[in-house]
This record gives structure tokens, sequence and C-alpha cells, in this order.
């Protein structure tokens, strides 16, 4: 989508998008959340639940019971040509360190790991450092906003869903990537989605399908893990979800 899009056209979706952060909802006070479109959210939590049952969950069962052989290769350029976008982000943040990681995992995977489809840099300690511009958008002050819920992408904040938007709208994979890479990122990434999902199976059953509100359930699941992935709560019992991270990639 990024490369057929002029590069003002871009930059003009990415200030506008940053300049809604400047009307970011405030709390209510004492309010537990802060969730002023909850109706709408149940609404697209509806939808996105729905297609979980229809398609994300029959097509987890599937990649469930493919041998690794052919779905950690898939995983693994998926996560690769999500790289370039982390640099890009890393040095937004002056996160030197975390860029240059990211930077050496993706030529070390893009060469020697066959385009991304293995993952040597891994095997010797050169490990992802995660991050987005949601993150980039926290470290320079941006405040959360409103919990929503978006169409297919799931539990997010006003914040977040802004740093969605310009990770989309600006993807460096269409500078730096090989024609491989960017030809195939899309499939990958929906494949990749399959695969986490087959994986973690039984964790996302239990949010959306095994407790009362899985509305809320989702909402809480993401908050807790974001602030304490962003540094913006205490850890707690809670709050130490591994899968959490997962789950805000399915649609809800």
């Amino acid at each position: 989508m990024s490369r057929s899009l002029p590069i003002h056209f871009r930059a003009i979706c990415v200030l506008s998008a940053i300049a809604v952060l400047s009307a970011c909802t405030a709390p209510t006070p004492g309010a537990q959340f802060n969730d002023p479109y909850e109706d709408t959210n149940r609404s697209v939590h509806a939808f996105n639940k729905g297609l979980d049952r229809n398609v994300l969950r029959p097509a987890g069962q599937v990649a469930s019971v493919v041998p690794e052989e052919f779905t950690t290769p898939v995983a693994n350029f998926a996560d690769n040509i999500a790289l370039p976008g982390m640099v890009a982000n890393g040095l937004l943040q002056a996160d030197i360190g975390g860029a240059v990681t990211n930077t050496m995992r993706f030529i070390i995977n893009s060469t020697v790991g066959i385009g991304g489809l293995f993952d040597p840099a891994g095997g010797i300690g050169i490990d992802e450092d995660s991050t987005d511009f949601g993150e980039t958008l926290s470290v320079w002050g941006a405040p959360e906003g409103a919990y929503v819920e978006l169409p297919v992408f799931g539990p997010s904040t006003e914040r977040d869903a802004v740093g969605t938007f310009v990770d989309l709208i600006f993807d460096p994979l269409q500078s730096v990537g090989t024609a491989t890479q960017v030809k195939y990122s899309t499939g990958s990434r929906i494949a990749s989605l399959a695969i986490s999902r087959g994986t973690f199976m039984d964790t996302f059953d239990s949010v959306l399908y095994d407790s009362a509100d899985s509305y809320a359930q989702a909402r809480l699941v993401y908050l807790q893990n974001r602030r304490f992935e962003l540094g913006e709560a205490p850890p707690a019992a809670s709050e130490i979800d591994p899968f959490a991270s997962d789950l805000s990639i399915e649609g809800f």
C-alpha cells in the first residue's frame, strides 16, 4: 500500500494522524477504564469475534497441525520483514542499541537466513528488540487516550491506533527489502496470524469464549500488558501475561 502512495501524501497523512493525538480523550475522574466509546467498541468487538470464529480460529486449527518445518519459516519471514519498521522506530525513540540490534538481525537473516526464512541471528544471540510507532509516541510523551477496539486489528488505544496507522502508511521494507520480501510481505503476515492463533489456541479461546464478558476481558488484558510493555505501569501478577501481546493482533 505504501508503495502506491506519494511520499508527500503519506507525510500529510502521518502529520494529520499525529495531530489527532492533541485531541485524545481525557479519562473521567474515578473511572476504572477510559472507555467513552464502549457501545461502539462492543459492536466492533462483536464483528471481530465473528471474524475470529469464522476465519481466524479455523485457520489456526489448520496451522496447528501443520508440521513446524513448514510453519516456522513462514513465521520467521513475517518477523523479519517487520524489522525495518522497528529500526525506524528505534531511531525515532533515540534507542540506538535497539536500532542496531534490529538492523544486524535483518541483515543476517535476510542473507544467511535466505530472505528471512531462517533465524541464524537468533542462534547467535541477536534477538528482536520489538517496538512500534505507538511506543514511539509514548516516548515522545503523547497521552494514551481512550480505549478503542479497531476492526480486524483488535484492542487498542487512541495513541496506539495512530501508531498502527503510521506503521501501515510508512513501511521501510518497501525501500530496503528484497523484491521477494516486498512481494510476499502481506501474505506472510496473514499466515503468521493464523500460526499464532493456532499456537496460542487455548489462551485466545479462554478470553473470547470462556470468559463471562469477552470484551471486558480483552480490554483488561490489552491495557495491562501494553502499559507494562511501555513502562507506564508497575508489574503485577495480573499484568504478566506472556501471550497478551499476541492477543492484541487478532481480531476481537
